[in-house]
């Protein structure tokens, strides 16, 4: 059997999900965030040397990473479910968006909400210049790209249910976590597509049973 090692308020939430649409029987192990720094505790660096979530422990060994997971989840139990398409044009949105979500659209969303606590940390008499500072170096780059990758797929699930057919996939669990941050956030008010669709798969039985088992998750 599969284990599942879950770290709250994190990007495993969505492998519980895609287990659960899966039918998949696993076990789950739950880890806390440490408190003062929001990391993982130390002892998930014993189920794999980088100490994040997700990890799942399989008979071949750990793999890490939200997107390794999902494509070795769909491959092996998929069957019928969330399978990756075999027509070319779904297919290549659906590669697109399995990687757009950490490679684009993650990393701009962490360095923003990083800049924004970042501030909130500065000594008061050092607020106003590391403030502009911050965000200078916020809007020279992260915001913009932000922006620009968040209209796209609001363009994009405008005129689409899910991102790859007429069914959910791999990339729709890749592309939830993000998402969900950005709604939960207070950020989605601009984004009606988006927060439609993330209100939609939180409506779906498995999501819900996944969120059961999870625990704390500020983002549902």
């Amino acid at each position: 059997m599969i284990t599942v090692h879950h770290l709250n308020n994190s990007r495993s939430q969505r492998i519980l999900w895609l287990l659960e649409e899966l039918g998949v029987d696993y076990r789950l192990e739950t880890y806390q965030r440490d408190p003062q720094t929001g990391l993982a505790p130390a002892q998930m660096k014993a189920i794999h040397p980088l100490g994040r979530s997700p990890v799942l422990t399989t008979e071949f060994g750990a793999l890490a990473e939200s997107g390794a997971i999902v494509s070795y989840l769909v491959k092996r139990y998929g069957n019928d479910k969330f399978q990756v398409p075999t027509d070319t044009q779904l297919y290549l949105q659906y590669e697109f968006w399995l990687h757009f979500a950490e490679g684009s659209l993650m990393p701009p969303r962490v360095a923003s909400l990083v800049f924004s606590r970042a501030k909130d940390k500065v000594p008061m008499l050092l607020k106003p210049l590391a403030g502009k500072i911050l965000d200078g170096i916020a809007d020279a780059y992260y915001r913009p790209n932000l922006a620009q990758s968040l209209k796209y797929t609001e363009s994009y699930l405008a005129n689409h249910e899910w991102f790859a057919g007429a069914e959910p996939t791999g990339a729709d669990v890749q592309m939830l976590f993000p998402l969900e941050t950005l709604v939960a956030g207070g950020d989605g008010s601009d984004y009606p597509a988006i927060c439609a669709y993330v209100n939609r798969i939180h409506r779906r039985p498995a999501y819900i049973r996944a969120l059961e088992k999870g625990g704390q998750y500020d983002y549902a």
